[in-house]
């Protein structure tokens, strides 16, 4: 007889999408829009606000748009105050909207066919750092939103990622015990978070390799991998 989790909550960005390149880009021109000078705050002249793709995925990946913001801001030195970080944020968000409007391809190859192999026998959910609508704007004219039970995006929680607050939150909508539900992440803060749930969790190398993403119990390409046996095998 087959054994199955009592759910799979995916994560979002670096997962289902490749959209990672484009959040740091909307980033980038909010920082930019910070830097000029109708913005200009006290600062030392040697600070940079300039985010490289390096830093990005090394240190502010894992986090959601208020919290990278708020710690790019603090490694520099800067405090921007609260009102200036929700325009921030607000106007990444615009950035990124217009982003996705334009982009040609945002699934990751493999992303359809393994949230449609589970649909209809495994409960699936979504915990995010992604803004909700953001999550609904990519899957809903790919026709999935309807395969997840429940969105946990951005603001949904008292915390975010790597806090454990997103994945027991998206437990809590399913009614299912965190400890039999398989989580699936690309970063080391997304498997701190499923973990400190209680979730068993799989790991991508979609944007870290297989060394970077410490605590998954198993690692692997991409969501092909991601069969009814490994499932099974891990319930």
């Amino acid at each position: 007889m087959s054994r199955l989790p009592a759910a799979i909550v995916f994560d979002f960005d670096g997962v289902i999408a490749d959209t990672e390149r484009l959040h740091l880009d909307a980033m980038r021109a909010a920082l930019r829009g910070f830097s000029s000078p109708d913005h200009q705050i006290t600062r030392s002249p040697d600070t940079s606000l300039e985010l490289s793709t390096e830093e990005y995925y090394a240190r502010y990946l894992g986090f959601d748009d208020e919290g990278v913001f708020r710690l790019l801001m603090a490694d520099r030195g800067i405090d921007p105050g609260d009102d200036r970080i929700r325009e921030l944020v607000a106007e990444k968000s615009r950035g990124y909207d217009t982003l996705v409007e334009n982009a040609e391809s945002i699934l990751y190859p493999g992303a359809e066919a393994c949230i449609r192999r589970f649909y209809g026998t495994v409960p699936l959910a979504i915990a995010s750092g992604a803004y909700a609508h953001e999550i609904r704007d990519i899957l809903r004219p790919a026709g999935l939103l309807s395969c997840f039970q429940t969105l946990v995006g951005c603001g949904d929680t008292p915390g975010g990622k790597p806090a454990a607050d997103p994945y027991i939150e998206a437990a809590h909508r399913l009614d299912v015990d965190p400890h039999r539900c398989i989580a699936i992440e690309d970063s080391r803060w997304g498997i701190q978070s499923a973990v400190a749930a209680g979730m068993t969790c799989i790991a991508v190398t979609t944007n870290y390799q297989a060394h970077e993403l410490p605590g998954a119990v198993v690692v692997v390409a991409g969501l092909d991998d991601v069969t009814m046996e490994l499932v099974e095998r891990l319930s």
